[in-house]
């Protein structure tokens, strides 16, 4: 937009140089051209009646101000009056104005003028006298007139183009601050608001996009802190109704009610996940925590130490590969509690999709500003419209042991890593399986 107002600007001036200063230019070129061709038939015509009187005065006269054209004064009959002076060639204008009685001027060029400009004047006894004046000092003065103002209207133009600039700035500063809130707003930031200034309308916009912002953090605050109680108030039952359950399955020795038993309470510990992803996920929107160098190799080796004992009832291998650095503590820039939880879902999923005897492999690597993590399982993998729909809430995909999960998982690592600063993606493991590929901010040493 500043681009735009600095062009209107600019072409707004230069229409207005056009309007003034060409016309001013043009009239200036024409007075150059009347002054000197009022000037030059003024001498011819003297010259004129100084041939015609023929007395030794006139012709002494004659003489002298033909000396100062240097040459360039011709004349016809000059065999009783400066014979010394050139004989004009016969020609059209040379005719018309013997006949007609009348001065006639050629330019020598239809555009301007040419290198001459040519005045013949009639005198007594069908004698004319010529002055073929040189146009070279006519047309440097042009040349300063044109010039000068084609300098100037340059110097206007640049000075216009740095006003506009600085005016254009002025005029759009709040659009931009405009845009930053939506830029904020956008990237999950509800407390940004704009400042109310500029003209009357962008202050009224800013007004109704401050009153907007401001109803809809309110909304979606109710609605985190809805999820939140909900999700904690459901938790106390949920966890009475497994201890009951397995009361029951403890207490009785039918098969059919302990398998009627452990379906439900297999229900119950999935309504258990789903409950407690649906906190996490009000936690995480919240942002309650702040990003800080944490080292992540620790927490690696933290949560692998938690699930190789699940891992190992399968037989499944979980590797830890080379890439953390000299020392081995690489740094990102995570709240705490988020990559442990994140860990804890892309090693869940891993789990519960690889075969027995599998393996899932544990790699991070330093790309410059940033830290990847990567864990590749060996199970069967997505496709391309699974891993489209992987991040969206509540949904499930089939792994080997069944649709068991809550549909939260993915939902979650995508949340708690792009709240710090990160991304994650989807991608097929060498040899097949899936591979969760997550980046996340570097931190420096001392941060």
């Amino acid at each position: 937009m500043n681009r735009q107002l600095i062009r209107s600007y600019i072409l707004l001036v230069a229409v207005a140089i056009l309007l003034f200063t060409v016309p001013v230019a043009f009239t200036l070129t024409t007075q150059l051209r009347d002054d000197t061709k009022q000037s030059v038939l003024r001498e011819a015509q003297t010259m004129a009646l100084l041939l015609g009187n023929g007395d030794s005065t006139s012709c002494e006269a004659l003489t002298k101000v033909a000396r100062a054209y240097d040459d360039t004064v011709q004349a016809t009959r000059t065999d009783r009056c400066a014979p010394d002076l050139p004989k004009p060639v016969a020609d059209a204008a040379l005719t018309r104005a013997v006949k007609d009685k009348k001065p006639t001027t050629d330019w020598g060029s239809a555009f301007v003028w040419g290198k001459h400009l040519t005045v013949t004047v009639p005198a007594e006894d069908d004698a004319a006298v010529r002055i073929v004046y040189s146009t070279s000092d006519m047309t440097k003065r042009l040349w300063q007139i044109w010039g000068f103002r084609a300098g100037l209207a340059v110097l206007v133009l640049a000075a216009a183009a740095a006003i506009g600039a600085i005016a254009a700035r002025r005029i759009t500063a709040p659009l931009r601050e405009l845009n930053g809130m939506a830029a904020k707003f956008s990237d999950g930031d509800l407390t940004a608001r704009s400042q109310v200034t500029g003209p009357p309308e962008t202050q009224t916009l800013a007004r109704t996009l401050n009153q907007g912002a401001e109803r809809l953090d309110t909304l979606v605050a109710s609605q985190r802190i809805f999820v939140a109680d909900a999700s904690h108030q459901l938790r106390t039952p949920l966890t009475a109704l497994r201890l009951s359950l397995d009361n029951i399955a403890d207490g009785t020795d039918d098969d059919f009610v302990r398998e009627d038993v452990e379906q439900a309470t297999a229900e119950v510990v999935r309504m258990s996940r789903l409950v407690n992803g649906l906190l996490v996920l009000a936690r995480a929107e919240a942002k309650v925590t702040a990003a800080e160098p944490l080292s992540l190799r620790d927490i690696v080796d933290e949560r692998l130490a938690v699930w190789r004992p699940a891992a190992d009832e399968r037989g499944v291998t979980i590797a830890l590969m080379g890439g953390w650095g000299v020392d081995g503590r690489l740094l990102v820039l995570a709240s705490p509690g988020h990559l442990d939880q994140v860990l804890d879902n892309v090693l869940s999923n891993a789990l519960e999709v690889s075969p027995d005897g599998g393996t899932i492999t544990v790699r991070a690597q330093s790309r410059g500003d940033e830290m990847e993590l990567t864990v590749a399982d060996e199970g069967p993998g997505m496709s391309d419209a699974e891993k489209s729909r992987a991040f969206d809430r509540f949904w499930r995909g089939q792994g080997l042991t069944g649709r068991s999960g809550s549909g939260l998982g993915l939902a979650v690592v995508k949340q708690l890593v792009t709240d710090d600063g990160g991304t994650v993606t989807l991608a097929d493991a060498p040899g097949g399986g899936l591979c969760v590929r997550i980046t996340l901010r570097a931190a420096q040493r001392g941060a």
